[in-house]
């Protein structure tokens, strides 16, 4: 039952996330202001649209990268849901149940963290507009922030993830995924088009593995290591399990371009969504293992009055 409730409230990340990212769009689109970098875009208008900044796009394409690839993780969980119960012999009802549990605190704690900052970043495309009432932005923000704190705050979630998910039944579910993203990544090292998703991917696998390593060894010889490393841990699965969506979407939009079928512009938008996130998010992962392997004396270095 919590893991039904919590992937519910990581859906509801998704969805504020998405609706936040429309009206940041369409306020893009509409609002006039300055001119292009490169040049007028709007010459016989008195000014460009802001959508022709690239900081306006940046936070807009943070934000669909987002939503898109987790509403994919998003569907992948709930099929496992389903094949927990229903699959066709034990072995496949255990793996999905294995993997269910191991990504519901991603879920729950990803989601809403990143689906609040899709929100903030909307509301930011419109400037002190989005602030103020007018235009509802500042609702989608404040709606968007109780989600990271009910259904466990995702703190706990975090530490839920590193403490108990991770590791239970000796770390099988987490083989389980690490091999799945192993398994696509050597199946598509080869091939050209997919070097610049498959790349990617690659390296931020391995900064999780490293991660993951770090807190087998140093966990414990001092159990606050695990809860200092446990919120960067989570971003760094959290993104990788993104990217691994991602590789797999652009592996889909590369044949359907190739063979001509279906709508060839939204092929081609789901490609570069998935550029955007191997280019701008998974290198993030470098810095978070960095920071999870500071272990913890640094955040309890001070005494309780010291603060």
């Amino acid at each position: 039952m919590m893991n039904g409730a919590r992937m519910g409230v990581g859906i509801q990340g998704i969805a504020i996330g998405e609706v936040a990212y429309q009206n940041g769009v369409a306020y893009a689109n509409e609002r006039l202001a300055g001119r292009a970098l490169t040049g007028a875009k709007n010459p016989d208008g008195p000014a460009d649209p802001i959508m022709v900044f690239p900081d306006v796009r940046r936070l807009l394409l943070s934000s669909r990268s987002f939503v898109e690839g987790a509403r994919a993780l998003a569907m992948y969980v709930s099929m496992l849901f389903s094949l927990q119960v229903f699959g066709k012999d034990e072995k496949e009802r255990e793996e999905a149940a294995d993997m269910a549990q191991l990504m519901t605190p991603v879920i729950k704690a990803f989601f809403t963290d990143r689906g609040f900052q899709a929100a903030n970043d909307s509301m930011q495309v419109f400037g002190g507009h989005g602030y103020v009432r007018d235009h509802g932005m500042e609702q989608f923000v404040r709606d968007a922030r109780i989600n990271q704190v009910y259904e466990g705050a995702n703190g706990i979630q975090a530490l839920d993830l590193v403490g108990r998910k991770m590791t239970a039944k000796g770390g099988r579910a987490t083989m389980t995924f690490f091999a799945k993203v192993e398994e696509f990544i050597k199946a598509n090292e080869n091939d050209a088009e997919m070097k610049p998703f498959v790349e990617p991917l690659r390296a931020g696998y391995k900064r999780l593995g490293e991660a993951a390593g770090w807190l087998m060894e140093n966990a414990p010889k001092n159990y606050d290591n695990a809860g200092a490393a446990s919120y960067d841990m989570l971003n760094i699965f959290g993104t990788v399990a993104l990217g691994w969506m991602w590789a797999q979407m652009a592996k889909v939009s590369l044949a359907k371009i190739k063979s001509g079928e279906g709508n060839q512009a939204f092929y081609k938008r789901k490609l570069t969504l998935a550029r955007y996130w191997m280019e701008r998010e998974m290198p993030l992962t470098s810095g978070w293992l960095e920071r999870a392997k500071q272990g913890a004396d640094g955040f309890m270095e001070l005494d309780a009055a010291s603060f």
